[in-house]
């Protein structure tokens, strides 16, 4: 009977073992998905226990990303106290705040500017910063928190446009107004 207990203890154990990388992978999507969803409960439990804060997906989105582009700005609290880094980009060189900025996610944006993050940074697909993001979609209240933290107005894309140029292009008429003047 001995026996049996001891070969069934060998074989729970060996059940019971992942394969490291296979449970990292599980705690980065895990992170991820709670970011995402903005789950601070979950979050807060991940983070604890120490899960990597600046694990990617395959688009090299981070946490961060994934929070900023919901608008998630209590799961964005407590990644950016988790030490969160700002300065991260995918593929495509967006970072958090271009995507918070572009989806018109102000308090997102403040507290990303507040961290550091590069309030001028262009992406590479049509090098847009966050101000002309913000500009072509209409986005008053970001356009106006950029403009007072100082952001560049009259940086340019790929095509050689501005986010004044967006704005007419787009007849976003109170952010033509903010933009000229700015100028």
């Amino acid at each position: 009977m001995k026996k049996l207990y001891i070969f069934i203890f060998i074989i729970v154990l060996a059940g019971c073992g992942q394969d490291p990388a296979e449970q990292a992978a599980k705690q980065s999507e895990a992170l991820l998905v709670a970011a995402e969803n903005g789950d601070v409960v979950q979050l807060d439990d991940l983070l604890a226990n120490k899960f990597l804060v600046n694990t990617r997906d395959f688009c090299q989105w981070t946490p961060l990303m994934k929070a900023s582009l919901n608008g998630h700005d209590q799961a964005v609290d407590r990644l950016l106290a988790a030490g969160a880094d700002v300065h991260l980009s995918d593929k495509g060189n967006y970072s958090a705040l271009l995507v918070a900025a572009s989806n018109n996610h102000i308090e997102v944006v403040r507290k990303l500017i507040e961290s550091g993050s590069d309030i001028d940074q262009s992406e590479t697909t049509n090098g847009w910063t966050p101000l002309i993001w913000a500009a072509k979609r209409g986005h008053v209240e970001t356009v106006q928190l950029l403009l007072s933290m100082g952001v560049i107005t009259d940086s340019k894309d790929s095509r050689g446009y501005t986010a004044l140029d967006w704005a007419k292009h787009n007849n976003h008429q109170k952010v033509i107004a903010l933009l000229q003047t700015a100028d």
